[in-house]
């Protein structure tokens, strides 16, 4: 059974009699050293390029300056891909789960997005790739 709302304020006056000033001031840099830090080391890197496969083999490579969309057919059918600039995402696939489609909006480098049913997948790439989404 949880406690109640008087017994939580109770608890939290006791602990906060036991903080002096300076336990509140490193407990402060803590938090915006750890918020810093996740903004500046979290990022996968602004992304160049959108690869697509199809079966395997390189299908197209396409810079992500200018927007268009592109057909790519599969085992199934067509699975279309929508390009922005710095950004791309699987618009429409024929699988029955369409996993790659909810993915949504790949924007970092190393994102990846797998049709698996249709062996289609979608891959950015750039200079600063920290990670990729398959090993993430």
């Amino acid at each position: 059974m949880s406690p109640g709302p008087a017994a939580l304020r109770q608890w939290l006056a006791a602990w906060a009699t036991c903080l002096k000033g300076g336990d509140l001031l490193v407990l402060a840099l803590a938090c915006v050293a750890c918020g810093l830090s996740a903004a500046i080391l979290w990022q996968g890197g602004r992304p160049d390029k959108a690869i697509i496969r199809a079966g395997g083999a390189v299908f197209a490579e396409v810079d992500l300056a200018a927007p268009r969309v592109l057909e790519v057919p599969g085992p199934l059918g067509i699975t279309r891909i929508e390009i922005q600039p710095g950004r791309a995402r699987v618009a429409a696939d024929p699988g029955p789960r369409q996993y790659c489609v909810r993915q949504g909006w790949l924007k970092s480098a190393g994102a990846v997005a797998i049709c698996a049913p249709n062996q289609v997948s979608l891959a950015l790439s750039g200079r600063n790739a920290d990670y990729d989404s398959i090993n993430y």
